[in-house]
């Protein structure tokens, strides 16, 4: 039984949300600020034909790969491929549906769905390929092409604190996408490092307001994996 907003585990906490076809924003900046435990439950849960809203799709091995892996994802909302040779291969093979978008935009059409700003123009991607399909409009002299807002079904994010409330604070990097995509949900979860008594958080070092925040679960424990730069040596290059 959950007390008041919070649930004893990440299975608890999506008890009842969950449905084939369903769209998923999930916080996260490479290997940083990733809800992992929630990551786990939506693997357990088999839910299929995702839609998933992330910067990344995980690394191998790690948080969203395990559902890309595990063919619970159709498409993602995306700007960064990177390190995830499994995301590669599927989408160019045809068999994952992506929408690739400039990080900054990316972030932008999260915020605006949290904000109830349906539409906005950005000079970014004007005469790319990003810009396929979109209106594009002249502001004094410039070109400017028109994103949509994005909102997903379910957001799950990661904080560092939370209290009984719902209030969030992040730490440091791992914030990343998480805040902006706490706004965004029709149902936000959120799992966090420690749960705080309430009204012990500062009001002034809160970043996500409890208002935003339906469900919190205190994960068990983290990994908070480390990426490594790759280097060549310069007699490697030159050869």
């Amino acid at each position: 039984m959950a007390k008041h907003k919070i649930f004893p585990n990440a299975d608890a906490a999506l008890d009842g949300i969950l449905f084939d076809g369903m769209t998923i924003m999930s916080g996260g900046f490479g290997l940083s600020g990733n809800p992992e435990h929630l990551i786990e439950g939506l693997l357990r849960s088999g839910i299929t034909g995702l839609t998933v809203i992330s910067n990344n799709c995980g690394a191998d091995g790690f948080g969203l790969w395990t559902l890309l892996n595990n063919g619970q994802i159709r498409k993602m909302v995306s700007s960064y491929i990177g390190e995830n040779k499994l995301f590669a291969d599927l989408y160019l093979s045809g068999k994952l549906e992506l929408e690739l978008n400039p990080q900054g935009t990316l972030a932008e059409r999260i915020r605006a769905g949290g904000a109830g700003i349906p539409a906005f123009f950005t000079k970014t991607g004007v005469g790319t390929v990003v810009a396929e399909g979109k209106p594009v409009e002249e502001f004094e002299g410039a070109l400017y092409v028109r994103e949509t807002w994005l909102r997903s079904d379910l957001s799950i994010v990661k904080a560092w604190k939370a209290d009984p409330e719902g209030n969030l604070v992040y730490r440091k990097t791992a914030r990343n996408f998480n805040p902006n995509m706490a706004t965004a949900g029709a149902v936000t979860i959120a799992e966090v490092e420690e749960i705080v008594p309430a009204g012990s958080l500062d009001p002034d070092h809160i970043h996500t307001p409890g208002i935003y925040v339906n469900r919190v679960i205190q994960g068990p424990s983290y990994e908070k994996r480390i990426e490594f730069r790759t280097t060549r040596s310069r007699e490697e290059v030159t050869a």
